[in-house]
């Protein structure tokens, strides 16, 4: 009887084929931008719907990853916080930069963008994470919360 209510754990295997000198590094929004336009947000789709990814970044502001969290239609997406929380707390990052795309162009960050950034603001302080940037991207240019001066 005592098997059938142990409690379930989740077990985490830490390997990388990716030495840290080759690791991007990302100390502005402009190279994060460069990086998700590069690298990640495929041209072909940005336009098309929401992606909101995150990119896992260690002490020394170089990417571990990146996170798809969700996609969504045209004009949203859904985000949950504990599915961000778990991707940076299993990733070991130290740093997390939130990003999605607006398919319409518009930069401008909606109510439930501030909503978001504020929320997992809070919740990565708990774990000792930063989050270091929301960056909201489209095919013209992107908006950065921190560069804005609203990641206080």
């Amino acid at each position: 009887m005592e098997g059938m209510y142990k409690v379930c754990e989740v077990k985490l295997t830490y390997s990388t084929k990716v030495k840290s000198s080759e690791r991007a590094c990302i100390a502005s929004s402009l190279d994060a931008y460069q990086f998700l336009i590069k690298h990640i947000y495929d041209s072909e789709t940005i336009q098309y719907r929401e992606y909101l990814k995150i990119l896992l970044l260690n002490r020394g502001q170089k990417v571990l990853g990146v996170v798809p969290i969700s996609e969504g239609g045209i004009d949203s997406t859904c985000a949950d916080i504990r599915i961000i929380m778990q991707a940076a707390i299993l990733g070991n990052a130290s740093g997390i930069i939130l990003t999605h795309n607006h398919p319409s162009g518009n930069l401008q960050p909606s109510k439930l963008d501030d909503v978001l950034t504020e929320r997992l603001r809070d919740a990565a302080k708990l774990f000792d994470i930063r989050l270091l940037d929301h960056i909201i991207i489209s095919d013209c240019g992107y908006y950065s919360y921190l560069d804005e001066g609203r990641l206080l």
